[in-house]
């Protein structure tokens, strides 16, 4: 049986490695029972270890050293029972193509199988710790995917694999309709 927080670290440094984050960007966690194990503030996706995770909980309590985005993930999984992982990563693509603060709707085939739209979260960032636990996690509640415009992509779902499954595939998304829009392809 895997380590659910050794399985977490995987999928973070994944992120980094296939460059949907930096070597210090994006946070993570994955719950187990009341438990919610986050990557610590400021980490290295290129060397965390699992033990270096932080145990915050359902009730609210965050562990010392926890990411800014602790009070986020737990926001998630106390609106929606059903998420077990919550992965936030700043795809270049994602981001670029909806500074607009519009909905991202993919223009490909596949994007479109997985996500009709991607709703777009417009929170200035002098308030974005104060409104994205709320905002962000109201969004999760119906959606598997959101972006806040300027800053990234948050993904949830019931494990931690099909999470990064949505995260690589937006950017994925992203990137054939970035592709598309610059070689004069798509319409407007």
């Amino acid at each position: 049986m895997t380590d659910i927080k050794q399985e977490l670290v995987q999928h973070y440094r994944w992120l980094r490695q296939y460059g949907l984050n930096d070597s210090h960007s994006g946070n993570a966690s994955v719950r187990d029972g009341d438990t919610i194990w986050v990557t610590p503030s400021g980490c290295c996706a290129d060397t965390i270890e699992a033990d270096d995770l932080v145990p915050c909980f359902i009730d609210g309590q965050i562990g010392g050293g926890a990411s800014l985005d602790a009070p986020l993930h737990i926001a998630v999984y106390q609106q929606n029972a059903s998420a077990m992982t919550v992965l936030h990563s700043h795809g270049p693509h994602s981001v670029a193509l909806t500074m607009n603060g519009e909905d991202f709707k993919p223009v490909d085939f596949e994007g479109q199988y997985y996500f009709q739209h991607v709703p777009v979260l417009n929170i200035e960032y002098q308030d974005y710790l104060n409104e994205s636990p709320v905002l962000v996690s109201k969004a999760l509640v119906n959606n598997k995917i959101v972006i806040v415009r300027g800053h990234g992509v948050y993904a949830t779902a019931d494990n931690i694999n099909l999470a990064y499954k949505w995260t690589c595939s937006l950017e994925l998304s992203a990137k054939t309709a970035f592709i598309a829009h610059q070689s004069g392809s798509l319409n407007d």
